[in-house]
């Protein structure tokens, strides 16, 4: 085991670096729906510990990280960085992450989707999953141009971003965005990496909740996004990692979803590590995290 973990962070450090990779683009085309006009206060800052931060994002964004044509495999991944719904970690819990995708064939996307807002949205807990349906939609309906089969497009999230993700795996027979013709948004897998999953008063992450749906939200909006209780037999496979001492958001958010992907009999895998902080920031490394997920994915037929 300490062999192959080895041969994979050799792998990491020295494999080719042929990435094709852009800028952040606008996400939508035209207007953005569920927005008030205004002008885009969006700030990226240093931060000793994950790099950088992005906050006050207000105007919605995608970045495109595609392997080197003859690495594609097909499948490709849409990445919600974390931050509690009011900031977001887009290098470590972003970019980072879909460069280490790229080096398996892994097309990646990299979501930089609005931060709930009253002063910039009409309605602040739908305009993040209004976000991740459009980059969906985007990449689906460019698959071909962006050389993936548009059966292995999956999403990924890191905490709130996991909230985020997980709310694309189960909310998206309700199109909170216009659809014309008939492309789906159901991602067809999730990874979800200590991810808050339930807005519940003893599980629930409240900073979060109260970022996105408001600190007087009512028991029927707390439970619509509490996505435990979303689950149902057309949700996708999942893959969740999660820290058993995680003193932020609890692994039992972990727990609750899988347990009921497991009774809608829906295929999941879940890998609790007995120690590590919220966001694995030293424990465990990433390639060791990382490399359970890819290998997920190869034996779930999306590699």
């Amino acid at each position: 085991m300490k062999a192959r973990f080895l041969l994979f962070a050799f792998f990491f450090l020295f494999c080719a670096r042929n990435t094709r990779a852009q800028n952040f683009q606008k996400l939508y085309p035209g207007a953005i729906p569920n927005a008030i006009p205004g002008p885009n206060q969006e700030v990226s800052t240093a931060n000793e510990l994950v790099d950088s931060l992005t906050s006050k994002v207000s105007v919605p964004s995608l970045a495109v990280f595609l392997p080197p044509r003859e690495r594609a495999t097909g499948t490709a991944v849409i990445i919600c960085p974390g931050g509690g719904y009011g900031t977001l970690l887009t290098k470590r819990e972003g970019t980072d992450v879909a460069k280490a995708f790229n080096k398996l064939g892994i097309a990646a996307f990299v979501l930089k989707y609005r931060l709930p807002s009253s002063s910039t949205m009409k309605d602040r807990s739908i305009g993040p999953v209004q976000d991740a349906q459009q980059a969906i939609k985007t990449v689906r309906e460019r698959a071909g141009e962006f050389g993936i089969d548009p059966a292995k497009i999956g999403i990924m999230g890191f905490s709130a971003g996991g909230h985020l993700a997980s709310t694309a795996g189960t909310h998206f027979n309700t199109r909170y965005i216009d659809v014309t013709g008939k492309t789906s948004l159901r991602p067809d897998f999730m990874i979800l990496v200590n991810p808050v999953v339930s807005f519940n008063d003893s599980t629930g992450h409240i900073g979060s909740r109260d970022n996105l749906l408001g600190k007087q939200a009512s028991a029927e909006k707390i439970l619509r996004f509490s996505n435990e209780w979303q689950v149902g037999k057309s949700t996708p496979p999942a893959f969740l990692v999660h820290s058993g001492a995680d003193t932020v958001v609890p692994v039992s958010n972990s727990i609750q979803f899988y347990e009921a992907l497991n009774r809608n009999g829906v295929s999941g895998a879940l890998h609790i590590y007995s120690k590590g902080e919220h966001g694995f920031l030293t424990y465990p490394p990433f390639e060791e995290w990382f490399e359970r997920t890819v290998e997920w994915m190869r034996v779930s037929g999306f590699r």
